[in-house]
């Protein structure tokens, strides 16, 4: 008689990149991956139309239920060692107002990985995405002129597609983040730092996820795609100003400097 060998049992997250959009978290989570201690589950719904382990915690539809099924969240999270980490990315975690108390719920000790970028470039980055991927026809003040309007016929949901601007509005998200998670669970990278040194970057990573670092650390994209045009001068002061006080409570608020993010 042939005895069924048991599956072994769906393990929790460990940790998850939050975002932000545009901000390496790709790449982050590419490095990652390459880790032998580290298993990356849902990377191969990346490309996947429909990504239920990715986009698991800004899903109204699972979250209005009145019992939450985290069995697509946890798909191919087993372990092969005690020692294996498992880690998940899915930028808009951070952005979408719900997603972090959902996290909470689900894990109040996993660890989060935040990459923030300046503002204005994400957003340009964004907008230009957006547009090769044919789904913007605005121009990008035009794009940014429009998304107060758009976000309204989103409500009572956030904008996801063209949120070009509300998503670098980093105060207010981190200041959620930490209403839930005490700093010593969240590590934040500022996304330049990461572009100029990855690998001091994710040294530092490593040691807040507690696993050695990476012997060799291969190439990783961090945000450099080629678009068809670059920012004008004018378009970058326009962010810049808008972007001005909030970047002055998001330096308090994390201890950073980020002169370089209100340079027009």
């Amino acid at each position: 008689m042939l005895l069924k060998l048991k599956r072994p049992p769906a393990a929790k997250l460990d940790f998850i990149i939050v975002g932000a959009q545009k901000a390496g978290t790709t790449a982050l989570s590419d490095l990652l991956e390459s880790h032998p201690k580290i298993k990356m589950p849902h990377k191969d719904e990346l490309h996947r139309i429909i990504q239920p382990a990715r986009h698991f915690f800004d899903d109204e539809e699972r979250f209005a239920q009145p019992e939450i099924d985290y069995a697509p969240l946890h798909r191919g999270c087993t372990r092969k060692g005690a020692s294996i980490l498992l880690g998940s990315c899915t930028p808009i975690y951070i952005y979408w107002r719900s997603a972090v108390e959902r996290i909470w719920n689900y894990n109040n000790k996993i660890k989060l990985l935040v990459l923030l970028r300046n503002p204005a470039d994400r957003a340009f980055s964004h907008w230009n995405m957006q547009r090769d991927r044919g789904l913007e026809n605005l121009d990008f003040l035009a794009a940014v002129e429009a998304e107060k309007k758009r976000a309204q016929e989103a409500e009572p949901l956030q904008l996801r597609k063209f949120s070009y601007v509300d998503r670098g509005f980093y105060a207010e998200q981190m200041e959620r983040v930490f209403r839930y998670f005490p700093r010593e669970q969240v590590h934040v990278i500022k996304f330049e730092n990461f572009r100029r040194n990855a690998r001091e970057t994710l040294d530092a990573v490593c040691h807040f996820l507690g696993v050695e670092p990476l012997k060799k650390l291969r190439s990783a994209e961090t945000g450099s795609t080629q678009y068809a045009r670059k920012m004008s001068s004018h378009e970058r002061q326009c962010l810049v100003d808008l972007y001005r006080s909030d970047i002055d409570r998001l330096e308090k608020l994390l201890g950073w400097a980020c002169s370089d993010w209100k340079q027009a």
